[in-house]
């Protein structure tokens, strides 16, 4: 695979339209804050029946995580509303935008809570915030980072660039050569000359052990029609970490099976 893209690097001196290019994203911006509509807010108080899916519910450590689907029989929540209970004090998040599947997992080793949430979805869209609480002594649930959409592709774009050959597509991370794709879409009229890879559509997130990893998936753009096709292009992943400011860092990308 090094010694592919090596050629390609070398085709690239003698080739003049074989350029080494960033991706681009296609998150024009950080996602506006909105409150959410009166009806989440008054119905946080009501009673679960009915109106709330458990996506959490960890009886070791007394915590249960619960987002809001129903404010009222036949009157939706429009995605708003998530509670945090630990032990007996319940924490209400009317705010937080978590869309169609929430995810949410607690580790007990540092104390943390993680909640994972689509904020853009869509046909072939899926893109997720991740937010992590900690909890103060009386069980009260603290939002302490959550990480807006467009700062994660930002980071990425600075980090992933490309070359496309015909039809073979070389990924690189800072330079390294990640992997090499082959395209086998016919139907779309070539690939774009201008720019062919973007990444922004799929963004989500995943624990292993302590660290948070993000993974995304590099869409490709053609001459022809609107989207961005996903094919032939691999998933890849990398570790996520916070400084205590908030600040991230993301390490090596890395091909996933």
């Amino acid at each position: 695979m090094i010694f592919a893209a090596a050629a390609l690097l070398a085709t690239a001196c003698n080739n003049k339209k074989v350029e080494i290019q960033p991706v681009r994203g296609t998150i024009d911006g950080p996602l506006q804050e909105e409150r959410a509509p009166q009806k989440v807010e008054l119905a946080m108080t009501l009673d679960y029946e009915d109106r709330y899916e458990n996506i959490l519910d960890d009886k070791e450590n007394g915590i249960s995580v619960w987002s809001l689907v129903w404010c009222n029989p036949d009157i939706p929540s429009e995605g708003y509303g998530i509670h945090v209970t630990k032990g007996t004090k319940t924490t209400h998040f009317p705010n937080i935008y978590h869309g169609k599947n929430p995810r949410a997992e607690y580790d007990p080793d540092t104390g943390l809570l993680w909640l994972f949430c689509g904020v853009v979805e869509g046909t072939g869209i899926h893109v997720e915030m991740p937010y992590i609480f900690r909890f103060d002594e009386a069980g009260g649930a603290i939002t302490d980072v959550k990480t807006d959409p467009f700062t994660i592709q930002e980071a990425l774009c600075r980090r992933l660039s490309f070359i496309v050959n015909g039809n073979d597509i070389t990924l690189f991370d800072n330079g390294e050569p990640l992997c090499t794709v082959t395209n086998t879409v016919s139907e779309m009229g070539g690939l774009d000359d201008e720019q062919a890879v973007w990444i922004g559509e799929q963004i989500s997130y995943y624990k292993e052990g302590r660290s948070l990893y993000v993974r995304f998936t590099p869409g490709v753009k053609f001459t022809t029609g609107l989207v961005l096709i996903y094919d032939d292009m691999p998933d890849l992943g990398a570790e996520v970490s916070f400084a205590g400011n908030g600040a991230l860092s993301i390490g090596a990308i890395q091909v996933l099976p």
